[in-house]
């Protein structure tokens, strides 16, 4: 039987070699693809020892070559600007920023902080004011102060580019700290904060922009990013067991920090004023940030960063201050936009 199928498959290829050339190809296609393997396999060499199937077994061929082209799908969205140009959509949910700009018209060039959260620094502050200690714990937490700078000069010693960045990683902690604890206590208490989660956070906020005017300036080694790393995990930690147990000891102990990041930053002037250190140009963040004139330089840049630690310093003392009287923080005002 199979011999007999196999002369009626090769009469009709001879006979009829024009209308399979001339046949459409898709649907001889399509019953070649669903056959079985073998079978498949029988009719291609079938067609392919008859000399009058050379036009079909290339047709055969090519269509095994031919790829399907996927239907083009729509690209997903970019960020399109409506036709007010005010507002950039940026996502399915419409969740976008306003647009910025500078007073002169041209666009905010930052997204880590807006216009209305910059400022001119006070410089009028006194930078000489002393805390002096006189209970116990006051003098527990400058001793401990004074003891914490002794690694530090030891380690960095005059290089007070390196030591402002390692200082403000660290001083950019307590205020954070001081806040999330602040927070948590109004939730459990359902009692407001006195406007005093906002202050601390403002702290901590302000001291980052410290660090990443100081990252522009200084480009921190391996081995100073990984003493980073240890500094602020222990930090941390230590900070948030002490303010835990007694938030006055805390406050006075960043403080005394502060004080100790006046006399660094005002070495650090000396060192520049005397041509020890470059006055180079200032980071175009610090410009924008402390409302620089253009023409700003490093000088200018220590110099108002100075004055932000003084005030952190006064809002320190302060806090402590309220404890040690016996009161809460929310008892009296915060200090909000006291930079």
């Amino acid at each position: 039987m199979n011999h007999l199928l196999a002369k009626s498959t090769l009469r009709r290829l001879l006979t009829g070699r024009t209308s399979i050339i001339s046949a459409s190809p898709a649907p001889s296609f399509t019953v070649f693809r669903k056959v079985t393997e073998p079978a498949t396999l029988w009719r291609q060499s079938t067609v392919f020892f008859n000399g009058g199937g050379h036009e079909l077994l290339k047709r055969m061929m090519s269509s095994e070559a031919v790829k399907e082209v996927p239907e083009k799908k729509d690209d997903v969205p970019e960020k399109k600007k409506e036709a007010s140009g005010e507002v950039v959509v940026s996502s399915y949910w419409g969740v976008a920023r306003p647009r910025v700009t500078k007073e002169d018209g041209t666009e905010w060039p930052w997204n880590c902080f807006m216009p209305w959260e910059t400022y001119q620094a006070d410089l009028s502050i006194d930078l000489g004011k002393h805390h002096v200690p006189k209970t116990f714990l006051d003098k527990v937490a400058y001793r401990t102060v004074k003891l914490l700078r002794v690694p530090t000069d030891v380690f960095f010693q005059r290089r007070y580019g390196c030591r402002a960045m390692m200082l403000e990683t660290v001083a950019a902690v307590p205020g954070m700290v001081g806040g999330m604890l602040l927070h948590l206590r109004s939730l459990r208490k359902f009692q407001q904060s006195g406007g005093w989660i906002k202050a601390l956070l403002e702290e901590a906020e302000n001291e980052r922009m410290h660090l990443m005017t100081m990252v522009e300036l200084v480009k921190p080694k391996w081995y100073e990013r990984f003493l980073v790393l240890t500094v602020q995990g222990v930090f941390f930690n230590a900070f948030f067991v002490l303010y835990m147990m007694s938030p006055k000891v805390a406050h006075r102990v960043v403080g005394y920090l502060e004080e100790e990041a006046i006399h660094s930053y005002t070495e650090y002037l000396k060192d520049i004023e005397s041509g020890a250190i470059e006055n180079v140009p200032a980071p175009a963040i610090a410009i924008d940030y402390w409302r620089l004139p253009k023409d700003a330089k490093l000088k200018d840049v220590i110099t108002v960063i100075r004055a932000d630690e003084a005030h952190h310093r006064d809002v320190n003392h302060f806090a402590s201050d309220i404890h040690f009287q016996g009161k809460e923080l929310r008892d009296a005002p915060a200090p909000l936009g006291y930079h």
